[in-house]
């Protein structure tokens, strides 16, 4: 019989669909940032600074690319890694130090402000408050979403920002970590996620089951890894899986 006390979720393309507000976000933020520090400049009658939108893009990734690279134990601090390369790139096109820190931090504000955006699937909020009745819940993510902004945040009373942790998923480090909060095993969990390789291989080597959320696959799976098209079927998967023998 198969016992579950714990539940753990992935959030983006789990709960959500990510790719539109991701797309919004990267673009937001940044034509923000440019738009912002015109006017700024503007009022102190600055000429604007020779850094436009595309050029700025592509400097802007390569920078994030090269403090990952630099710096690999921060691969996964998604937040970290954008400060860094926007304070050097604003520096490196004439803001002095302290007004490149501030509007680094400014442009960051905007990029959270946009990024918790998200439109849970909706069916998630019920979803969770059911299982919150018969399971302690934990949302593990790769993400750079504040957790505590998200729109499905007061359902999770255990979060985790895998980036922050400087063990960015597949590592078991976030995993276990969760498992520690809830005060359970492995045995007695299950990890649901949209990834293969980040969310359902991890956690099915620790001993957790674990639900993938794809609409499409046949491979087999391994043992304790199950798959569902929809977040939505995850109460009809859990009941069947209590039920066997």
């Amino acid at each position: 019989m198969v016992t579950l006390d714990a539940i753990t979720f992935d959030l983006d393309d789990t709960l959500w669909d990510n790719q539109g507000v991701m797309l919004k976000t990267e673009e937001g933020h940044y034509r923000w940032l440019l738009e912002a520090l015109a006017a700024w400049r503007a009022t102190r009658q600055e000429a604007p600074l020779a850094l436009g939108y595309e050029a700025g893009v592509a400097d802007y990734l390569q920078r994030r690319q090269q403090w990952a690279s630099q710096v690999p134990e921060r691969r996964g601090d998604f937040t970290w890694l954008r400060l860094r390369a926007l304070e050097a790139q604003l520096e490196a096109n004439g803001l002095p130090r302290s007004a490149a820190l501030l509007w680094a931090s400014a442009a960051m504000n905007e990029f959270h402000r946009l990024r918790v955006q998200v439109t849970p699937h909706p069916e998630a909020a019920g979803l969770l408050a059911a299982l919150a009745e018969r399971y302690r819940l934990a949302a593990i993510t790769n993400g750079n979403i504040h957790l505590k902004r998200q729109p499905l945040a007061a359902h999770f009373p255990v979060a985790i920002a895998a980036g922050e942790l400087l063990a960015p998923k597949p590592d078991p480090k976030p995993f276990l970590t969760a498992l520690e909060r809830l005060n359970t095993v492995p045995q007695r969990a299950m990890h649901v996620g949209d990834s293969w390789l980040e969310d359902v291989l991890p956690a099915q080597k620790l001993g957790m089951h674990a639900a993938w959320v794809a609409e499409r696959g046949d491979q087999a799976l391994p043992a304790r890894v199950h798959r569902i098209a929809h977040v939505k079927e995850l109460p009809t998967l859990i009941e069947w899986l209590e039920k066997r023998a």
